[in-house]
């Protein structure tokens, strides 16, 4: 088992690196503080809480072993927003280590035993090497596998009639193509979601279901309020705004926060987009797409806005002030203002 197989454990030969091992499911899991189970579990409850799947255990074979475990912990908990954050949590993991990984997009910065991970491999993996053609300047995709993929991004630049086409083909960038790639990433991870589990292997994941459910039920995490309140919004919502409105491009992930924060406390794509105010109606329609894929039609949370610590990775916690110190997720620290506001 190799390193690239524990970066990637959805890889076909990641899958056969398993099997090729031998491991039995049934014994694995059934071993008393298994850290391959440990590990498992904290890649489906850090995709809940933070939307990454945690830091990677230092053993290849264990991290590479955790994958299926944790697919089967999402199956026991059987929750479709437990089965959606946790695949995008592992594209995204999966995006970022392909960015680092790739070196002036051609190679890889170590290599397996077979052969390089390069683009053109990224391709083959997932059967995506007779869609995708490289031009002076980029890529070609063939409109139907474009189609697939962009259909669930966020940008609504991602739409087709925002895009060029010509004889079946949408040109997109080198950035635009890995994009695409997490997309695939996430489609891979999420098919067979949730599946039969055997009763002999659930049997000895009961403390794992009851880790994730634990989660889900977090009475520390508020998620109903009975107002909508911006001047209790915590100092990184603020932040976030206030570039919002000065027309600053928003990462991906700071917009998710944004509007996951925002769907989470009772506000309607309409508010978010009168809060902001912008100047582009094409940031207004990303606003109103954004909340639309954010919270569901029964008024569900998709993507629940993440902690203190996840927004210190992603360099969105500022200004912090003495609030701020005695709360570790922005939700607590609108309730704490809610309350003393009253």
């Amino acid at each position: 088992m190799e390193r690239l197989h524990a970066r990637y454990p959805f890889f076909a030969a990641a899958r056969e690196a398993v099997d090729a091992a031998a491991v039995d499911l049934g014994e694995l899991v059934a071993r008393p503080d298994e850290p391959a189970v440990d590990r498992a579990v904290d890649r489906v409850v850090s995709a809940l809480t933070d939307h990454t799947i945690g830091e990677p255990h230092g053993d290849d074979r264990i991290e590479l072993l955790s994958y299926p475990v944790a697919r089967v912990v999402v199956s026991l908990v059987d929750d479709p927003v437990v089965t959606r954050t946790y695949a995008k949590a592992e594209a995204a993991t999966a995006h970022e280590r392909v960015l680092a990984d790739l070196d002036d997009g051609d190679g890889l910065k170590f290599t397996s035993n077979d052969t390089d991970l390069t683009v053109e491999r990224l391709l083959a993996e997932f059967d995506l090497d007779d869609d995708v053609v490289p031009t002076d300047d980029g890529y070609e995709v063939a409109v139907t596998r474009y189609l697939r993929l962009a259909g669930d991004l966020d940008d609504p630049d991602w739409r087709l009639p925002r895009r060029s086409l010509a004889d079946g083909q949408v040109p997109v960038t080198h950035d635009e193509l890995l994009e695409l790639l997490r997309a695939a990433i996430e489609e891979r991870v999420a098919a067979g979601l949730p599946f039969a589990v055997p009763d002999a292997i659930a049997e000895h994941l009961d403390h794992a279901v009851a880790a994730v459910e634990d989660v889900l039920s977090d009475p520390a995490i508020p998620t109903e309020f009975e107002s909508v309140e911006p001047a209790a919004f915590p100092p990184c919502m603020d932040a976030l705004l206030e570039r919002a409105r000065d027309g600053e491009e928003l990462p991906d992930h700071s917009w998710l926060v944004l509007l996951s924060f925002c769907a989470t406390v009772g506000m309607h794509a309409e508010e978010v987009v009168a809060i902001v105010d912008p100047d582009d109606e094409t940031v207004a329609e990303r606003i109103r797409y954004g909340i639309e894929r954010v919270a569901t039609s029964e008024g569900e949370i998709a993507y629940p806005p993440v902690s203190c610590a996840t927004m210190q990775t992603y360099g969105d916690c500022v200004n912090k002030d003495e609030t701020c110190e005695t709360i570790a997720h922005p939700l607590s620290y609108y309730e704490a203002r809610l309350a003393a506001d009253d």
